[in-house]
C-alpha cells in the first residue's frame, strides 16, 4: 500500500511538472486530463486506506473494558455528526442515538480526542468528586490559550481550592450580599427606566449589558463609564475566540482575541497598582471586590499573573451564562402564561408585604420567592446554558464496570441527563411546578457543575435573575415575537429575544381614567 502511494505521488508530480512546463498547454490538457484525474483518485484512495488501516491499529487493543461505541472516521472521528446534531433543534440527538445502541456511557472520538461520553448521572458524580490525581479539566486548545495557565478553570490541587474558597467566601459574605443586591437593583432599574411604552426590546442584549456591569463591579469595582465601555468591547473581542481554530497567525480570530486580552490586562494592571498605592497609604483592608480579596491574601502563591488571568476569566459568565439564563427565563415564561401569572402574583405579594413594613427588598427576600426560584431551576434544566464538562483521565480508571484509559477524555453531557424521561416526567415540557417537591441537590441536576469545581457564583446568577424577573414582571406586560434557541457553539437566541413592552402603570392609569369617564357619563 505504501508503494502504491509513493508511485502515485511520483507520477502525479511528474505529470504536473510537464503540464506546467509545456508550451502546448491545451494539447497536454486534452491528453493528460483523464490520466491526471485517475492518478489523483488512486492517490486519495491510497491515502484514505492508509489512514483507515492506521486508525484500526491505533484503536485495536484499546477495547478491553471500554464502553461500547464507535470511533468514527480517522482523524475527525464523529465530530462532524456531533456538530451537525448540535446545530439542530435537538442537539441531544447525537447522544440519544448512541444511548439507544450502547447505553448511557459510550466511547467516541470528538474534537480530536478519544472520548468516553457519559450521560449517566452516577458516573458524572464520580468524575466530579475525583481529585486532580484522577481527572483534570480538559478544554480545546483555543480556550487554554486564552484563559492563561493560571486560570482557576485549569489549575488543580491546593491552589485551585484556595482561589475557589476565597471567591466563594466573599460571594457568601453578608457585606457582599447587601452590596451586590443594591447594585443589581440599580443597574436593572436604570436599564428599564429607559424603555418607552410599546417599544421593541431585545432581552438578550439588555441582559448582557446588565450582567457584565454587575460582574465587573463584583470583580474590580468598576463603575459604568469609559473604562467599562473599553473593557466590554475588548472582552467581547476576547470572548469571540474561545471556540476558534487554534491558529495564532496575525489576522486570525485567536490572534485578535489574544490582542484584546492584552489590552484588558493593561487596564486591570493599572487598577491593581492604584489599589496597592491606596492600601499602603490608608491600610484599608475590608475587601470591596474579588480583586481586593486576592490582593489581600498574605500567601506567595497568588502572583500578579494569576490574579490577572482570573480577573479576565471570571468575566465570562457576564457575557454568556448569566444573561442567557435571564433571557431564557423570559422566553419560557412567555410561552407559559399560567407560570407567568403565578410569578407575577408571587412578586406583587412580596412587594405589598414589604411596603406594609416600610422595608426594602434584600437578598433573602428575592431568594425566598419559591415559585420564582422554581422557574429559574426549570429554565436551567431545559435551557442547559452549560451543556457539559470535560475531564482528562490522569490514570487508568474503573467506573461501574467500564475502563477509562489514561489520557482519554470524559465528556459529561448534562443536557441528556436533564432531558432524560427517567429523571423528569415529560422532560421537554416547561413545568416549574415539578420542583415544588423535588430536591435540586440530586446528581441528575448539575447546571453549575459539581464537586470541587462547583461554580462559586451560582447563587449570584439566581439572585440576578430573580431581581430581573421581579422588576420586569411587576413593571411591564410584554408580547414576545417569534424566536428560537441556538445551542451551538453557545446557547443563545437567534433573534436576541425581541419583546414589545407595555408599562403596567400607564395601562392602569388609562384603565382608571376610562372608569372615571364612564361614571361621569352616567351621571
Amino acid at each position: 500500500m505504501y508503494g502504491v502511494y509513493i508511485i502515485s505521488v511520483f507520477l502525479m508530480t511528474m505529470l504536473l511538472y510537464n503540464f506546467t512546463q509545456s508550451q502546448r498547454l491545451s494539447m497536454l490538457f486534452e491528453m493528460d486530463y483523464k490520466l491526471m484525474i485517475g492518478l489523483l483518485a488512486v492517490m486519495i484512495s491510497s491515502i484514505a486506506t492508509m489512514l483507515y488501516e492506521s486508525w484500526k491499529r491505533v484503536t485495536k487493543g484499546r477495547n478491553h473494558g471500554l464502553p461500547p461505541g464507535a470511533m468514527g472516521w480517522p482523524l475527525i472521528g464523529e465530530t462532524l455528526e456531533f456538530v451537525s446534531c448540535a446545530v439542530s433543534p435537538h442537539p441531544e440527538s447525537f447522544m440519544d442515538r448512541r444511548r439507544a445502541m450502547y447505553g448511557k456511557v459510550f466511547k467516541s472520538h470528538i474534537f480530536g480526542s478519544a472520548t468516553i461520553v457519559s450521560t449517566d448521572e452516577e458516573v458524572n458524580r464520580y468524575v466530579f468528586q475525583s481529585d486532580a490525581k484522577t481527572f483534570v479539566p480538559s478544554y480545546p486548545r483555543s480556550i487554554m490559550e486564552l484563559m492563561g495557565k493560571s486560570s482557576i478553570l485549569l489549575i488543580n490541587g491546593s491552589l485551585q481550592r484556595k482561589i475557589h474558597g476565597l471567591v466563594g467566601s466573599f460571594f457568601k459574605s453578608s457585606q457582599h450580599k447587601s452590596q451586590i443586591t443594591a447594585y443589581m437593583e440599580k443597574y436593572i432599574e436604570e436599564a428599564m427606566d429607559g424603555w418607552k411604552n410599546g417599544q421593541l426590546i431585545h432581552i438578550q442584549e439588555v441582559t448582557k449589558h446588565i450582567a457584565f456591569q454587575v460582574l465587573v463591579k463584583s470583580l474590580i469595582n468598576l463603575d459604568p463609564g469609559e473604562d467599562m465601555q473599553f473593557l466590554k468591547k475588548q472582552f467581547q473581542e476576547f470572548n469571540a475566540g474561545l471556540m476558534s481554530l487554534p491558529i495564532k497567525l496575525p489576522g486570525t480570530r485567536l490572534y485578535r482575541s489574544l490582542q484584546a486580552r492584552e489590552k484588558m490586562i493593561k487596564l486591570i494592571q493599572k487598577i491593581m497598582e492604584e489599589r496597592r498605592r491606596i492600601s499602603e497609604a490608608t491600610y484599608f483592608t475590608t475587601p470591596r471586590d474579588i480583586l481586593d480579596v486576592l490582593l489581600n491574601d498574605n500567601g506567595d502563591q497568588l502572583t500578579d499573573d494569576l490574579i490577572l488571568d482570573n480577573m479576565i476569566d471570571m468575566m465570562i459568565p457576564g457575557e454568556d451564562s448569566v444573561p442567557v439564563l435571564m433571557t431564557l427565563s423570559v422566553k419560557f415564561l412567555s410561552d407559559c402564561p399560567l407560570a407567568l401569572r403565578q410569578l407575577e402574583e408571587e412578586n406583587m405579594e412580596l412587594h405589598r408585604q414589604k411596603d406594609r413594613l416600610g422595608e426594602q427588598l434584600d437578598w433573602n427576600d428575592y431568594m425566598s420567592l419559591s415559585f420564582t426560584q422554581n422557574v429559574i431551576t426549570e429554565t436551567l434544566r431545559m435551557g442547559n446554558v452549560i451543556i457539559g464538562a470535560m475531564r482528562k483521565a490522569m490514570k487508568r480508571v474503573e467506573i461501574k464496570g467500564y475502563t477509562i484509559p489514561k489520557g482519554w477524555c470524559v465528556f459529561m453531557y448534562f443536557r441528556s441527563v436533564h432531558l432524560d424521561g427517567n429523571n423528569y416526567a415529560d422532560p421537554y415540557k416547561f413545568n416549574p411546578w415539578r420542583w415544588q417537591d423535588k430536591d435540586i441537590g440530586t446528581c441528575s441536576f448539575t447546571p453549575f457543575g459539581g464537586g470541587k469545581r462547583l461554580c462559586p457564583g451560582m447563587d449570584l446568577a439566581r439572585l440576578e435573575t430573580s431581581i430581573f424577573l421581579n422588576q420586569f414582571a411587576n413593571r411591564f406586560r410584554w408580547v414576545a415575537e417569534d424566536d428560537s434557541i441556538i445551542n451551538f457553539p453557545t446557547v443563545r437566541m437567534k433573534n436576541r429575544m425581541p419583546v414589545r413592552v407595555h408599562k403596567k402603570e400607564e395601562e392602569n392609569l388609562i384603565h382608571l381614567v376610562e372608569i372615571i369617564n364612564k361614571q361621569s357619563y352616567k351621571q
